[in-house]
């Protein structure tokens, strides 16, 4: 018998990503450290492939991957003040080995800049040395203080961090320019996550950061998820470690330096939550664990179901794409449900007249719907309706996306946007000036200012949205995750 339904992702989004999260077996919240979840089989194949898109592109644009330690050494973080006081209250310390009381705290990393700058001031010496990109896949660590939940807010959590030194400010910007081209060709061009980045306010940039952009995803259900944020550091920050060039002047520089943070575990929610609907998971077809499942049907009465499912299975794999064969004891009904619920893009149904037409059903998870397909024409026909199936998710990803945002010009219509889409409003300032007109907007309404958008010029179209100055920006808000 088939379980029970889930719940229902527009009335109860919450419920429904708490349920498939255990239903899909994405991860298990039940290990002994509180905010630390055990990553299961299917996020965790899904997380690879994501992995992977990632590093190609980044790996392409000249970046090299590296393996720094996972343990950070006290006096490192010092070394720069705002970015010490940034991360202090998040940082898990190591104060002993053994029974042995150390003589330096090592911070486990909860992010690897002074890691990093601590190594380039050995490796780069002169403008030969740059542009220098490095990059590397890691877990991370923050003692988040808020209520925490699988994949969008944990304590460990997995991401790409790239860390670069450029001899000059514009080539460091143009750097992050691209950071931002990588998460929209990879975000959504891939995973199907439609994303707006911003220029982030004075008063939410990164710890160190002199400019912090980040990029956000709004789900259907109308909040954010914060997507890859990519900062200019401060140039004091690389002085402060003593990273220095002589330029081709001869003269002795510090590098501008850049660092761009694609967490892949809070992507993946992104990824969960836009495409699900109420039978489960929809996977964009590059990023699926499972490409195709083959329902062998009547197996047991006719052998050959079983035999000739097998042999498609292996012709798709010779193809290269990712196949299973599902050969349990359930009944038909129950095996589609499971594997619809799983995100499995295409299934193809296999009987025994299917054997003799040598034509198969082939069901779309996305439209729902079957095609029937001669083998002869198998292998081409997954390759069409699994690239159709991905555009169609990006498709309406985008037009839900592009109807969340909303056009206000008071606190009250902040107030009955926030929470179901992204107010679109007038304010003041984005300097610290602006962080009192800020607070009231989270007061009031409960969501945050993201920040003003780079990939166009807004004209403002009234006063602030709260002190009712002279507006100097368009801003988005919105409650997150």
């Amino acid at each position: 018998m088939a379980e029970q339904n889930l719940p229902d992702i527009q009335k109860n989004p919450s419920e429904w990503y708490t349920e498939i999260i255990q239903r899909a077996g994405l991860a298990d919240i039940r290990y002994g450290v509180k905010g630390c979840i055990v990553f299961q089989h299917w996020s965790v194949e899904a997380m690879e492939l994501m992995y992977d898109f990632l590093e190609k592109d980044l790996k392409k644009r000249g970046h090299k991957n590296y393996w720094f330690p996972t343990l950070i050494p006290e006096n490192y973080f010092y070394k720069e003040a705002e970015h010490i006081e940034g991360f202090s209250p998040e940082v898990f310390w190591v104060e002993k080995a053994g029974t042995d009381k150390l003589e330096e705290r090592l911070a486990l990393r909860p992010t690897s800049e002074t890691a990093f700058y601590s190594m380039f001031a050995l490796w780069i010496r002169s403008y030969k040395d740059l542009p220098f990109r490095t990059y590397q896949r890691a877990n991370i660590f923050r003692y988040e203080s808020k209520a925490t939940r699988p994949f969008l807010r944990s304590r460990e959590f997995h991401w790409i961090e790239t860390h670069c030194a450029f001899a000059t400010e514009e080539e460091a910007f143009q750097n992050v320019l691209d950071d931002m081209e990588t998460t929209k060709k990879i975000v959504y061009g891939v995973y199907g996550v439609p994303t707006i980045v911003f220029e982030r306010p004075d008063w939410d940039k990164f710890a160190g950061a002199a400019r912090t952009f980040g990029a956000d995803a709004i789900t259907p259900q109308g909040r954010v998820v914060q997507q890859p944020s990519t900062h200019m550091i401060n140039q004091h920050f690389a002085g402060q470690f003593g990273i220095k060039f002589v330029d081709k002047d001869e003269k002795e520089k510090v590098p501008y330096t850049t660092c761009y943070g694609p967490a892949i575990s809070r992507i993946f929610a992104s990824v969960v939550l836009t495409h699900g609907d109420n039978k489960g998971l929809k996977f964009p077809f590059e990023i699926a664990p499972k490409q195709v499942v083959i329902v062998p049907i009547l197996a047991e009465k006719e052998p050959k179901v079983l035999v000739k499912a097998k042999e498609l299975a292996e012709k798709l794999d010779d193809a290269g794409y990712r196949v299973e064969v599902d050969t349990s004891d359930k009944r038909p009904g129950e095996k589609f449900y499971f594997w619809e619920m799983k995100g499995v893009p295409l299934r193809i149904e296999l009987g025994p007249r299917d054997l003799t037409a040598k034509k198969f059903l082939l069901f779309r998870r996305d439209i729902e719907k079957k095609i029937e397909v001669a083998e002869r024409d198998l292998v081409k026909e997954v390759e069409i309706q699994g690239k159709a199936l991905s555009e169609n998710l990006k498709k309406n990803a985008m037009k839900s996306f592009e109807g969340l945002i909303k056009d206000v010009k008071s606190i009250e219509e902040v107030k009955k946007i926030v929470g179901k889409g992204i107010a679109r409003a007038n304010f003041c300032s984005m300097k610290k000036d602006g962080e009192k007109c800020a607070e009231v907007v989270e007061k009031e309404s409960g969501g945050k200012i993201r920040g003003t958008r780079i990939d166009t010029k807004e004209k403002t179209f009234g006063k602030c949205v709260v002190c009712g100055k002279s507006a100097q920006h368009v801003v988005y808000i919105a409650k997150d995750y």
